[in-house]
């Protein structure tokens, strides 16, 4: 018998009824403050298999600013009401809806021999249920030519690639919901 034990794979995260105490902070949704020049509100509703609404998920958010640039500052945790920040926390209310106010984000710079990513959210999920976090994006609707050359969307069937972009609301805000598994479930990305 080997004195080598077999190690057993544990959970990312531990998934329990903290979410509402322990990560919240003040401002944790306004990547910069609402009514800023440019500042948009992002918002959506996370559903399960069944397309019930879950009323205990928390998303993160990763951007660069409306130009393409990606922050490399620290503080954001600190919200001053003027600093884009490029980084959000949202907790969902019970009725699953998510809000932030961001800015769209521009298109970042195109490395040297890959192809132009077309402008994109980065979206982190955590819920109960999720023995890790789920790693997805949001694109901005607009541009469909940088939609159609965007190497991710590109690799997608396009009933799948249309569960990542973004509606454009009337007001000039997004609106895109989280579908966990089921009929539309989101594209989520698997990062080794």
């Amino acid at each position: 018998m080997s004195n080598q034990t077999k190690l057993v794979p544990t959970p990312g995260q531990t998934v329990g009824p903290f979410y509402g105490y322990a990560l919240p902070f003040e401002k944790d949704n306004e990547l910069l403050a609402p009514g800023s020049p440019g500042s948009i509100r992002l918002q959506g509703t996370v559903y399960d298999g069944a397309g019930h609404t879950i009323p205990d998920a928390i998303l993160e958010i990763w951007q660069p600013d409306a130009e393409g640039n990606i922050l490399k500052k620290t503080g954001s945790l600190v919200r001053d009401g003027y600093t884009f920040t490029g980084w959000g926390r949202g907790a969902v209310g019970n009725s699953g809806v998510f809000t932030f106010t961001t800015v769209n984000p521009g298109p970042t710079k195109q490395v040297p021999g890959k192809p132009a990513a077309a402008p994109f959210i980065s979206v982190a999920i955590f819920a109960r249920g999720l023995t890790n976090r789920l790693f997805t994006r949001i694109y901005l609707p607009e541009d469909t030519e940088a939609l159609a050359n965007d190497p991710l969307l590109r690799s997608l069937d396009p009933e799948r690639r249309k569960t990542l972009i973004a509606r454009r609301d009337a007001d000039g805000g997004l609106t895109w919901d989280v579908r966990l598994q089921g009929e539309g479930e989101t594209v989520f990305l698997d990062f080794q």
